[in-house]
């Protein structure tokens, strides 16, 4: 299932990397990259569920790193546009929006089943695809306040939004992969640090 979701997530971030900036989004960037960063969560899984459980802590705790990175691309997309805050085109915005909610949504569906089984690195999976679904919800409300508006900085706002979001699902990630990490050297009776 994660191969499944993992290919999806691939093929997406082409298609909304390429509308994003082609008109100029920081959002819609921001989530391109995420689409990237689901991809190596999810090809991970499928690599590391057969490891023990020491090493699918690590494991999470690298996934929680990735995690930062859609964090760090909107930082660096929202400075870049900080001086010249031109609006994005919104019916391509909408639209790209919408179609990656759908994309999301149908991978959240697929991940959900398995969000409890497999510790920190499902947790990560399940986390990111949904709250990439938020996140296309969000973008194509901002879309709708950029037409009210004619503004760029709602798009910026919302970039920043992307920031907060990936850094709440690091620290959860991470939280958990820790646990499972003191639940492996308890195990195997190794002292707790």
């Amino acid at each position: 299932m994660v191969l499944v979701v993992a290919g999806l997530n691939f093929a997406w971030f082409w298609v909304e990397a390429a509308v994003a900036l082609a008109i100029g989004s920081v959002a819609l960037f921001a989530d391109s990259v995420d689409f990237l960063e689901d991809t190596s969560i999810n090809l991970l899984i499928a690599i590391a569920l057969g490891w023990g459980a020491r090493h699918r802590a690590i494991a999470g705790k690298v996934m929680a790193g990735i995690l930062l990175v859609p964090a760090a691309a909107a930082v660096w997309q929202a400075v870049s546009k900080w001086g010249d805050p031109a609006p994005p085109e919104a019916t391509w915005l909408v639209l790209t929006a919408g179609s990656a909610a759908l994309v999301n949504g149908l991978c959240a569906w697929l991940l959900v089943r398995f969000r409890h089984e497999g510790g920190s690195l499902s947790r990560a999976a399940y986390l990111s695809a949904r709250n990439d679904v938020l996140v296309n919800v969000a973008i194509i409300a901002m879309g709708g306040v950029t037409v009210l508006t004619d503004s760029g900085w709602p798009d910026i706002v919302l970039g920043l939004g992307i920031v907060a979001l990936g850094i709440h699902a690091a620290a959860e990630v991470w939280e958990v992969a820790s646990e499972e990490h003191l639940a492996a050297k308890a195990l195997a009776g190794e002292p707790l640090d």
